[in-house]
């Protein structure tokens, strides 16, 4: 498998490689491939030395429940 770019616009194609002993017959309207659309987040992250302190405090432990 692999990714391809968002901002490509060409064609896409499918390579298959028979590594059989036997013959493999492929027709015109014949289903080999699929294809998986997927969003991929582009993440930012920000190093920071310290962080402020928040109305919940430091944010471990529970929840009251």
């Amino acid at each position: 498998g692999g990714r391809i770019d968002a901002g490509y616009r060409g064609e896409y194609a499918v390579v298959l490689l028979n590594t059989s002993d036997q013959t493999v017959e492929i027709k015109k309207g014949d289903r080999i491939a699929q294809m998986v659309i997927q969003r991929v987040e582009k993440v930012y992250i920000e190093e920071v030395e310290s962080l402020s302190d928040t109305t919940r405090g430091g944010g471990w432990g529970s929840s009251g429940r």
